[in-house]
């Protein structure tokens, strides 16, 4: 008999216990792998924003900065702005894309539920107003009275460069007679233009007494003032002045005749000069009606010629009249004035000749 023990092998199958072991380890994994994938995210976006965008991207996750309403990308996440450089990204795979026009969205709509207090740049914009609203923006009444501003100082330089050249062409002359007429010159701003007056002096006359025939003295100062009034533009005006001294009885002639004669005379010369006809708006006679010295009728300055430059600055049309034209009108006028107060004097008579 063998003492030997019989050996007996035994096969065990293994299974019915893995089942926790088999592939939920992999759900965890891609869990973590997508944390750290945000977090890294996270990382970045820290480190490539502005402090606006990241405001703009705390605003976003924050619950009241939230409107119920829809918005554009302007007023989202990272307000309209892009944290890298301008333009799509896109692959060359990648199809073409078709862009199509937006319509601007109204400032205030009634279905936009906007909390007063929020942050939401829009939202102060439509509280506070625009800068661009406030800042470099005028009314056109603001822009019409810049222009006329404007044209107004132009047109004054204009005129004090005229009077700067008219007394300069007398100064540089060489003409005795001329520089003596002219010590009777007055050339002043009016409400009407520039005003040019040439004056008679106590032996100086522009005109020979009663007479409309200019002194040649007359023709050589208007020569000088018409050289630099034909270079402007500006319409002129001429009006007579006698003094209050009467034509002899029995003549056919007056003041106001003679005045008026007088600045018709001036108006030839000056178109000799070069000062074209279509320059000539009026040609006034006042006869002694619009004294230069009122307290003294006879005195040589109210015999003058007054050559005004009209204003083209000025509307006509909505200012009062001129002293000229007011004291004409009141002349025309059929009722009788009541006269002031003043001693009579009785002036020699003026002769025809």
């Amino acid at each position: 008999m063998d003492n030997h023990a019989e050996i007996i092998i035994k096969k065990v199958k293994k299974g019915g216990h893995g089942g926790h072991h088999g592939g939920a380890w992999k759900v965890a994994y891609a869990d973590f792998v997508t944390a750290m994938m945000a977090f890294f995210l996270l990382l970045w976006l820290l480190n490539a924003t502005t402090e606006e965008q990241k405001m703009g991207i705390s605003n976003y996750f924050d619950p009241t900065a939230i409107s119920r309403s829809t918005r554009s990308g302007s007023g989202g996440l990272l307000g309209g702005t892009s944290i890298t450089q301008p333009g799509a990204l896109k692959s060359a795979g990648s199809p073409p894309m078709v862009s199509t026009p937006t319509v601007a969205r109204p400032q205030a709509e009634e279905t936009e539920s906007v909390e007063p207090d929020s942050d939401d740049p829009e939202n102060i914009e439509s509280r506070t107003g625009s800068d661009e609203d406030e800042e470099g923006t005028i009314t056109s009444e603001q822009l019409e009275q810049l222009l006329q501003q404007q044209e107004v100082a132009n047109e004054a330089a204009q005129f004090a460069e005229a009077e700067k050249l008219i007394r300069k062409a007398i100064d540089d002359s060489q003409d005795e007679e001329l520089k003596e007429a002219a010590e009777g010159m007055q050339i002043e701003s009016s409400k009407e233009g520039l005003r040019i007056q040439l004056l008679d002096q106590e032996k100086v006359a522009l005109f020979p007494l009663g007479s409309d025939e200019m002194n040649e003295r007359t023709r050589k100062l208007l020569e000088k003032v018409a050289e630099i009034i034909k270079k402007l533009p500006n319409k002129i005006k001429i009006s007579g002045h006698t003094d209050a001294t009467p034509f002899a009885p029995g003549s056919l002639r007056t003041n106001w005749d003679l005045s008026t004669e007088r600045a018709n005379a001036s108006r030839r010369v000056l178109g000799e000069f070069g000062v074209g006809e279509e320059r000539i708006a009026q040609i006034v006679g006042m006869a002694d009606k619009d004294p230069i010295e009122p307290d003294n009728p006879l005195a040589p300055a109210n015999r003058r010629i007054s050559i005004v430059l009209l204003s083209e600055t000025k509307k006509t049309g909505d200012e009062p009249p001129t002293d000229e034209t007011a004291t004409a009108t009141e002349t025309s006028l059929p009722a009788l004035k009541k006269q002031k107060e003043t001693p009579l004097i009785k002036p020699p008579a003026k002769t025809d000749s």
